[in-house]
């Protein structure tokens, strides 16, 4: 077995180096806990940036693997399959009305790709309407999207036609999504830019508007679907019909999928091979999707994130810090905005054992998985409090 400096050193020189990295190695997990080489216990609240709601080492999923991969890994929709027949009816089940079919694929941003071609074929149309800060993947379509000019310049011209409206501010809805427009795209809490939940005024003009003109209502839910924001998909919140819907993360409790949810109508305008995937839909995905799924539903977890989150965000307002201008979030997708850069208490929070994300150069981001019991949800906030303020707990 590798030592942790020679794992480091093997990552550090082969990796393409695109990513920041930590220095720990995290070699199990169990629910809302990880545990590095040298056994020390972190609280996670990055969750694989949003992926494991259902907690680490979900025995459900495990199980569903297992079974799985002992008789058919492989098997692409040339041929039917019983677990992804079964994800399909239950993706059915679980997404708004408006949403009848569905295409199986890889990742978040191939989610997107998937709806940005899709809008174009059921409009007819090319330009498309994003909003400011919206952050949507860093594939070409899903970074034209994308409004960071850190992530877009670099890559100049991406694909025309992309407008950026400012996000929750209805007013500016009218003049930018026209008849020239194939679909508008909106997250219902930005994430990236630092979790900001938009209003059911903004979201319900935007859905108006595009039913005018003719344009396609889209909303990513790669991180916030699944539960997270204390309803299955947090455009439920708000009972909005999309014509599409993008889904990944936290689908099949840590293995890789994605998901497009279209309309009827959408999906007439669909020939053969218009978009097809080798991995999606397959046999291993399907079955985890299919045990995460059940776990969720099961286990209420969007109940459960409704009154964590609720809490959690009650006892981070009670912080008294100079150094905090505002705790926002919806569910268990939480942020504290701070006056300053947020990375120094990140790194600290770390030190305490607790693992927490960014969120643009200010906000201190909390993605915990929805199983995590509400003893180490405090605790996260009381190491929290001791990182901003000079007082509160030790580590």
């Amino acid at each position: 077995m590798l030592e942790t400096k020679n794992i480091f050193e093997i990552e550090d020189r082969y990796t393409a180096g695109t990513y920041y990295k930590r220095p720990i190695e995290l070699v199990r997990g169990e629910g809302a806990r990880v545990w590095d080489r040298a056994d020390r216990r972190y609280i996670d609240c990055v969750g694989g940036q949003g992926v494991a709601n259902i907690g680490h080492a979900n025995p459900a999923v495990a199980r569903a693997l297992a079974e799985q991969a002992q008789s058919l890994s492989v098997c692409t929709e040339l041929f039917y399959h019983e677990a992804r027949a079964g994800l399909l009816e239950r993706l059915a089940e679980i997404t708004p009305d408006s949403i009848q079919r569905f295409f199986l694929c890889n990742s978040g941003a191939e989610s997107i790709e998937a709806a940005l071609k899709l809008a174009r074929l059921s409009t007819g149309r090319t330009d498309f309407v994003a909003t400011m800060r919206g952050y949507h993947g860093k594939t070409l379509g899903a970074l034209s999207a994308t409004y960071n000019k850190d992530y877009r310049d670099p890559f100049l011209p991406l694909v025309p036609g992309f407008t950026h409206v400012p996000f929750d501010r209805p007013e500016n809805l009218r003049n930018v999504i026209t008849e020239k427009t194939a679909g508008f795209l909106v997250e219902i809490v930005q994430g990236e830019s630092g979790v900001r939940p938009g209003s059911a005024e903004f979201f319900k003009a935007a859905a108006q508007r595009c039913r005018e003109v003719g344009a396609l209502f889209i909303i990513d839910e790669v991180q916030t679907g699944f539960c997270r924001t204390g309803r299955m998909f947090a455009c439920q919140h708000f009972n909005l019909q999309p014509d599409l819907i993008c889904m990944s993360k936290a689908m099949a409790g840590g293995v890789p999928i994605g998901a497009l949810g279209m309309s009827e109508a959408v999906s007439k305008k669909l020939f053969k091979l218009a978009h097809t995937s080798t991995f999606g839909g397959n046999p291993l995905a399907c079955a985890a999707a299919n045990a995460a799924i059940d776990f969720m539903r099961g286990e209420k977890l969007d109940q459960r994130a409704a009154q964590l989150g609720e809490n959690f965000m009650r006892r981070l307002g009670k912080i008294e810090s100079k150094k905090i201008r505002e705790v926002r979030g919806m569910g268990l997708m939480v942020g504290i905005e701070l006056k300053e850069k947020s990375g120094p208490y990140i790194q600290k929070l770390m030190e305490r054992g607790i693992l927490v994300l960014g969120a643009g150069p200010t906000v201190i981001r909390y993605l915990p998985p929805l199983v995590i019991e509400e003893s180490d949800l405090m605790e996260a906030a009381e190491q929290t409090q001791a990182v901003l303020t000079e007082t509160g707990a030790t580590a």
